[in-house]
């Protein structure tokens, strides 16, 4: 499976969400929405699961769908966050923050700008 790297710079390819629907394996659909259920305390169905990654055409996650960093990126037209002239900007700053694992593939893909 080739990477896929979210215009945030998570890894579309690692997630569970995004391999499901891949595979079309509704099991692992299931599993992911009860982890993630578990995990952010919130009720996330099989439906909102189903997600061919955040940088080309198709199903998105529930959560991919409404992002306001994957918004930014689809209308600037760039790869990644990290091929934009403007990164790291106030949109991407707090989720970095948060993940740092994202903010170094995004500054790597900086360096290959």
């Amino acid at each position: 499976m080739e990477t896929m790297i979210a215009y945030c710079g998570l890894v579309c390819s690692d997630c569970p969400a995004y391999q499901a629907t891949q595979a079309n394996d509704e099991k692992k659909a299931e599993e992911t929405a009860a982890l993630w259920t578990k995990e952010y305390g919130i009720n996330v169905t099989v439906a909102n699961v189903w997600c061919d990654g955040c940088t080309v055409p198709g199903k998105k996650c529930a959560h991919c769908a409404e992002c306001e960093i994957r918004a930014c990126g689809v209308a600037r037209g760039v790869e990644n966050c990290g091929r934009c002239p403007d990164f790291s900007c106030d949109k991407t700053e707090k989720f970095l923050a948060m993940v740092p694992f994202a903010r170094a593939i995004l500054e790597k893909e900086a360096k290959n700008r």
